[in-house]
């Protein structure tokens, strides 16, 4: 899933590249993806691009102030095409294009970005509305992970009271944090996923905010400037213990491990996080049985 440092990434892609231009025809495949209908997508066409956005991971397209608003999703993208068909593409197929948008740029290219959707279950949700805030999504959203303060933050976590991996992930808390870059986060501060959030001790609490805006800081860093067909081996090529189930840590070489749940999981290193504990692995406890 884009977290935040590939949406802020990609913001940047379309406002090197797409702003300027001047929005073409748009063409829906994925009828479902569209969550809007008054504008309607039509409202676009004749517009010029003026700017592009990110709330949380929330990822916005300005044209003239009327906005697209997309949520990828897990198995969503952003592509960039420069040459694209001039086929409208039937909707209700089972190509992963959601939905196109073609350009006219003052050098009279054609180019098109392409919203597409990898996998069987399809929550790309697609927003044209005239202030983002409109998007229930992004009115939910709490503080931006890279803006909130570390006061804010303290209060954030004091003010509830559950296992920190789920209250960093949770967008109505802090935006912009995923399952990927949560891992990295508490692996860098040295903090076990299951630690809860009431009785964190202040100076982990501290080291844990540190942690975030230093990962999330340095991945940006690493993103923004990358074409966006790059931006999701740039993700991997960052992290040190998410998705690296097996592999040695890279900061003492214990054995990376992993939680399962129905659909997703997490990773941590047991020697720099719970003190050489393994936690429970619901998914592998059941197969054991």
């Amino acid at each position: 899933m884009p977290e935040l440092p590939e949406v802020e990434a990609l913001a940047q892609f379309l406002r090197e590249h797409a702003v300027g231009a001047v929005v073409g025809r748009v063409d829906v495949a994925a009828l479902s993806a569209v969550k809007t209908f008054d504008p309607p997508v039509t409202a676009l066409s004749g517009r010029d691009v003026t700017g592009a956005g990110r709330w949380g991971k929330f990822l916005g397209m300005d044209c003239d102030g009327l906005w697209l608003i997309t949520h990828l999703s897990r198995g969503g993208w952003l592509r960039w095409i420069d040459e694209p068909s001039q086929t409208p593409p039937k909707p209700g197929g089972k190509s992963p294009l959601a939905l196109r948008v073609h350009f006219f740029t003052p050098e009279g290219a054609t180019p098109a970005i392409d919203l597409t959707e990898a996998g069987t279950k399809k929550r790309l949700a697609v927003y044209i509305v005239d202030n983002p805030k409109l998007v229930p999504g992004i009115a939910r959203l709490g503080p931006d992970a890279l803006e909130v303060t570390e006061e804010q933050f303290t209060e954030i976590l004091r003010g509830t009271s559950q296992r920190i991996k789920t209250a960093i992930v949770d967008q109505t808390l802090l935006a912009g944090v995923g399952n990927a870059y949560s891992d990295e986060i508490l692996h860098t501060a040295r903090i076990s996923p299951f630690a809860n959030t009431k009785t964190l001790a202040a100076d982990k609490v501290g080291e844990l905010y540190a942690a975030m805006r230093a990962v999330l800081t340095d991945a940006v860093q690493r993103s923004v400037g990358q074409d966006a067909a790059r931006l999701k081996g740039e993700k991997r090529s960052g992290m040190q213990v998410h998705a690296r189930t097996g592999m040695p840590c890279p900061v003492c070489g214990d054995t990376v491990r992993e939680v399962s749940y129905a659909e997703r999981s997490f990773q941590y290193c047991p020697t720099c996080q719970t003190g050489g504990k393994i936690l429970a692995d619901r998914r592998m406890s059941r197969l054991l049985k």
